[in-house]
């Protein structure tokens, strides 16, 4: 009786050990998908290293009616290019709206097809993803290189080691002022240039009809920015500035 009790035990103190294992494992997994600076595979910016006071404003999703021109109004009012990280299905629904920001000179990067998590999936369902909507991305008239950023920011195996074997580049950022709700304008404002630095990447979700506060916000983010002494690139002008070191 008593060996059958210590058995018993033992086998429960084998079983809440690994289940330990396999959670801490699990929490380990889920924060290295949603980090911005660390992948398994491949290349990963989130910033660049530079003394430059250069900057690369970045938006992500859409192209949608609500935002997308008043963004390019902004932006051009201020003469400042800009990275557009695009889904393929809303270059299918808008596609006089991904040519309006090709043709104003804007960079524009692969967001995925369905903006779906990229966790979790195959590696043939990761290729359609991202080659359907490069395919879209070149109707739009834009010939320049196809960055590529996760939605969401979420990968883990086989988004990374899809970009890699294909020499892509996986772009996140150092400053998202709206990535974690609707803030206010003058929230988004504050954040943006309290915590940009020389070679920052900042995104901001503001096509949608939802964020109209974060499309106030560009103006005088852009502002005071530039009264700050910054200039504006895109990402691959950003990527292509040499390190401090070289």
């Amino acid at each position: 009786m008593i060996l059958k009790s210590r058995r018993a035990r033992k086998r429960t103190i084998v079983v809440a050990s690994t289940l330990v294992v396999v959670l801490a494992g699990a929490v380990t997994l889920f924060e290295v998908a949603k980090s911005p600076t660390f992948q398994f595979f491949g290349t990963l910016v989130d910033r660049v290293d530079t003394t430059e006071k250069i900057v690369a404003l970045t938006f992500d999703d859409g192209p949608d009616p609500a935002g997308t021109q008043a963004i390019l109004d902004t932006l051009k009012s201020r003469q400042v290019p800009a990275t557009f990280f695009l889904i393929g299905r809303e270059i299918a629904a808008h596609p006089d709206l991904a040519r309006g920001i090709a043709a104003a000179g804007h960079e524009i990067g692969n967001h995925s097809f369905s903006h779906d998590r990229m966790i979790g999936v195959t590696p043939a369902w990761v290729a359609d993803e991202v080659e359907a909507t490069d395919a879209l991305i070149r109707t739009t008239g834009y010939t320049g290189e196809i960055l590529f950023r996760p939605p969401n920011g979420k990968k883990l195996f086989a988004l990374p080691h899809y970009l890699a074997q294909h020499h892509r580049t996986t772009i996140t950022w150092d400053v998202a002022p709206d990535s974690d709700g609707i803030p206010d304008a003058a929230t988004v404002e504050r954040v943006v240039v309290d915590q940009v630095r020389p070679g920052s990447i900042v995104v901001l979700h503001a096509m949608y009809a939802s964020r109209e506060q974060s499309r106030r916000a560009i103006g005088p983010i852009l502002d005071t920015l530039k009264q700050r002494g910054f200039r504006f690139v895109t990402v691959s002008q950003l990527l292509s500035r040499p390190s401090p070191a070289g």
